[in-house]
């Protein structure tokens, strides 16, 4: 069993049991470890201790987390950060491909693909000529499926396996602090809608939540939050594209593409690596209004 494993198995008991506050002891016998290990594992793998990390996942913490990220979200696509070009901190440039790309279905293209291990579980990377055009957290190391979306959107292009390409990608992505690195080229097949849906994603700075509702109307489309929702579920870059940062109004965190345990312990390490007080719209930066 890995790390993510461990970890995860400990994050849905204390999601679960949250209102029995379980002890230390109790969750390193969970994880099958001794006390020292598991708290040192735990921390090592969070950022925070078992009981911090807790509180980034309750109710009352999400709520504070959408106010504050709806603020945030509505500043960043008034100042045109959806816009092709920077996108918040991650420096990502997100393309959709061309009509005559989509028909050719990526003829006389190579497209590498590659297993990495994250903080949360295996991925499988795919680039194209033009930039990163599949994220997609996998269950095994199944070269067959893990496949199957990047033929499907690419049919005629041709796939070559480069494990050691795609650690050094993920290396970049997934880190305490953020993705370091910046310059990501993303290239993606999209209707216009749901690139301009992606993009607003990106906007959405890490350890902020927004509801779907206000994504809606982030976009121009505030009666369209069912729509808006199918976007954020067709999005094919995991984390990079944080899908995993929109929840339901109510502050319930809801479904997620790769599995609701995956969504919670994102929320919860994103939390912990930027607490409320360092986001934009907290009284230490006033430069963004916040939400009344």
């Amino acid at each position: 069993m890995n790390d993510y494993e461990r970890v995860a198995r400990i994050i849905r008991h204390l999601d679960e049991h949250h209102g029995e506050q379980p002890s230390l002891e109790m969750l390193a016998a969970k994880a099958g470890l001794g006390t020292f290990h598991f708290h040192r594992l735990f921390r090592r793998w969070a950022g925070v201790t078992p009981k911090d990390f807790l509180q980034c996942l309750t109710l009352a913490h999400a709520r504070e987390r959408l106010r504050r990220g709806e603020s945030v979200l509505g500043s960043a696509l008034d100042a045109g950060l959806s816009s092709p070009g920077r996108l918040h901190d991650l420096c990502l440039t997100l393309e959709a491909a061309t009509p005559g790309e989509i028909k050719s279905g990526g003829a006389g293209w190579t497209i590498e693909l590659g297993f990495a291990r994250t903080p949360f579980g295996l991925c499988c990377l795919g680039n194209n000529p033009r930039g990163l055009c599949h994220l997609q957290f996998v269950e095994a190391g199944e070269r067959t499926s893990a496949e199957q979306p990047v033929k499907l959107d690419w049919p005629h292009a041709a796939l070559r396996w480069n494990d050691a390409a795609a650690k050094k990608t993920a290396a970049q992505i997934f880190q305490p602090g953020g993705p370091a690195g910046g310059g990501f080229r993303a290239h993606v097949r999209a209707t216009a809608f749901q690139l301009r849906v992606w993009r607003a994603l990106v906007a959405i700075p890490p350890g902020a939540l927004v509801s779907y509702g206000h994504l809606a109307s982030a976009v121009g489309k505030p009666s369209a939050a069912r729509a808006v929702g199918n976007a954020v579920g067709a999005n094919p870059l995991a984390f990079l594209i944080p899908c995993h940062r929109v929840i339901r109004e109510t502050g319930v965190v809801g479904n997620y593409r790769w599995g609701h345990d995956r969504k919670l312990l994102i929320i919860g390490w994103e939390g912990a690596q930027f607490p409320a007080k360092n986001l934009p719209g907290s009284p230490t930066s006033p430069g963004i209004a916040r939400a009344a």
